[in-house]
């Protein structure tokens, strides 16, 4: 495991934005973990998670024109990063959008000027692909090319088929999908740490069921 990785899974866990137990999913599957990155707003962690975010793009040595962060995950996680890629002077065009149509002021679904040239796309997760079809197919009408997708969290699941949501971003949109943690990282992680032992046969068994 990487440094990086490490950092945002005990962050993950100190700000119990990552939880086991018995969940049920929007999917409706049942899951024995949870994750939820809008408890990173409970404070004191936005900068060290900008960093992890900020570490992975420079792991995966991908290059952009602009961030979009989905609605509504994504527009704080593509704001932080954002801000500390600026750090170092690197200026990227931010854009998020609304979940619903504008009428008056500016208009539209799009905050920020809209995204252009290759996008990198900010959010928290990936499950089973259907939010991040719906942001890939927003860029693109926007006449912009979603490039990366970059998430905190790979589920590692099934999309609509018998491949992972990944892949079938992948190969239905030809984008980079690009993750700090997956399923994986969580079980290697339960056989090691002796506080979350207890919850390895849980995670198998998902990902018999559901994981590719």
């Amino acid at each position: 495991m990487k440094d990086y990785q490490k950092q945002f899974l005990e962050l993950a866990l100190h700000a119990k934005v990552l939880e086991f137990g018995d969940f049920t999913l929007k999917s409706g599957r049942k899951s024995p973990y949870f994750f939820n990155a809008a408890k990173m707003l409970n404070g004191g962690y936005l900068y060290d998670l900008a960093k992890c975010y900020q570490a992975a793009i420079k792991d995966a040595n991908i290059s952009f024109d602009c961030i979009y962060g989905p609605a509504y995950k994504g527009i704080f996680l593509g704001s932080i990063v954002s801000m500390i890629l600026s750090e170092n002077g690197s200026k990227y065009p931010l854009s998020f959008n609304r979940k619903e149509i504008k009428d008056h002021g500016e208009g539209g679904t799009i905050i920020g000027k809209n995204p252009s040239g290759d996008v990198l796309i900010i959010d928290d997760v990936i499950s089973a692909g259907t939010a991040a079809k719906e942001s890939i197919e927003t860029i693109k009408d926007l006449g912009a090319n979603p490039k990366v997708m970059l998430v905190g969290l790979d589920r590692q699941e099934k999309g609509k088929s018998d491949i992972s949501a990944r892949q079938e971003l992948e190969t239905m949109f030809e984008v980079q999908v690009i993750s700090i943690i997956n399923l994986d990282t969580l079980i290697a992680f339960s056989e090691e740490n002796a506080d979350h032992k207890k919850y390895l046969e849980q995670l198998i068994s998902y990902r018999d069921e559901w994981g590719v």
